[in-house]
C-alpha cells in the first residue's frame, strides 16, 4: 500500500503539536496529574480541619482556670516562641489525640489576637 507524500510531514506535525499542547497544558494551562491533584486535596482538607478546630481551641482557652497567666506568658514571647508555648498550654491539642498540633497552635494564636500577632 502506498501513502500520499504529505502523510509523513502530517504525522510529524500532529506528533509535534500533541507534544507542544501537552507541555503548554501542564505548565500554563493548569492541568495536573492525579498524584498532584490528590496531594493538593489532602493539603486543603488538612487546612480546613485546622480552621474548623480553632473555635475548639479558643473555647478550651476560655475554660482554662490558668488562662490569664498563660496569656501573659504568650504575650511576652516572640512569634516563634509563642507557637511553642501555645502547644505547651494544651489548647492546641485536638480532641482524641495526645500531642498538640503545630498548625492548630498557629491558627489559635491568630484567633486569640495577642497584640496584633
Amino acid at each position: 500500500m502506498t501513502f500520499p507524500e504529505w502523510t509523513k510531514p502530517g504525522i510529524y506535525g500532529a506528533l509535534g503539536g500533541a507534544i507542544a499542547v501537552s507541555i503548554l497544558g501542564f505548565s500554563w494551562g493548569g492541568w495536573t496529574t492525579s498524584g498532584s491533584a490528590q496531594t493538593m486535596a489532602q493539603d486543603l482538607a488538612a487546612e480546613e480541619v485546622t480552621l474548623a478546630m480553632v473555635p475548639v481551641c479558643l473555647n478550651m482557652s476560655a475554660a482554662d482556670p490558668e488562662r490569664t497567666e498563660k496569656l501573659a506568658t504568650l504575650q511576652d514571647l516572640s512569634s516563634f516562641g509563642r507557637r511553642n508555648a501555645m502547644m505547651e498550654t494544651g489548647w492546641a491539642t485536638r480532641p482524641g489525640t495526645d500531642t498538640p498540633d503545630r498548625g492548630l497552635a498557629a491558627a489559635c494564636l491568630a484567633g486569640l489576637e495577642l497584640d496584633g500577632s
